[in-house]
């Protein structure tokens, strides 16, 4: 599932008319890495920067967010690391420009990129929690919801074949105020596959640099 993203960047908050983000973080996000994800308090929809991998109050330390960056949309509020913020209706979501999957080609993972047609950021569905370590630090943290993929004529395609096949759930943006206030844990009506007309994927080698400073293609 999705553990590889570039969040949004700030052209794609000024498009979607969103508040501007009040702190840096990374052009590419992986798990334990900090990421902006967009809630609503009372005063309004915040930004904050949280952990990607949800780290539970029950956690001793952060170890446990290279385990918690997908949370099956199915199990949430059973599994011991999400059902206390599911319960709650901790939701947030975290926008992206692009998220990236493995797709297997002669049974060799490639890694392709997914994004917008227009160009614009869209938004992941993402569980959030706040945590007080033994040692007393506060940590936010955030999950990604996923959902069956199977069916999906995009994301069916990616993952090693005869392996579950998953998708990350996109919130449209009509309903991104409906989601951020739910009040009750019922999220079923948001879980379908995003629009593939409105989407595309390419193949997006890794880069690294050689000595000389070159750039090379890698696989995933």
């Amino acid at each position: 599932m999705c553990a590889n993203f570039k969040p949004i960047n700030l052209m794609q908050v000024e498009q979607l008319l969103l508040p501007m983000i009040p702190f840096a973080y990374e052009e590419e996000i992986f798990p334990s890495f900090q990421t902006p994800l967009l809630f609503k308090s009372n005063q309004g929809i915040e930004w904050r920067l949280v952990n990607f991998g949800l780290i539970p109050k029950w956690a001793e330390d952060k170890e446990v967010a290279k385990h918690t960056y997908n949370a099956r949309n199915e199990t949430v509020m059973e599994k011991p690391s999400f059902s206390e913020a599911f319960a709650k209706c901790q939701f947030g979501v975290i926008p992206v420009s692009e998220f990236y999957e493995s797709k297997y080609i002669n049974g060799k993972p490639q890694r392709w990129a997914v994004r917008r047609k227009d160009g614009q950021a869209f938004y992941i569905a993402a569980l959030y929690e706040i945590t007080r370590l033994k040692n007393g630090e506060v940590v936010r943290s955030a999950t990604m919801l996923s959902m069956d993929a199977h069916h999906h004529e995009m994301m069916k395609e990616f993952h090693e074949p005869r392996t579950d096949k998953r998708s990350i759930v996109v919130i449209p943006q009509q309903r991104l105020e409906e989601w951020l206030s739910l009040k009750q844990p019922n999220i079923m009506s948001f879980i379908e596959g995003f629009p593939v007309e409105e989407f595309e994927c390419y193949y997006c080698p890794k880069q690294r640099h050689n000595k000389n400073n070159l750039q090379i293609n890698m696989f995933d």
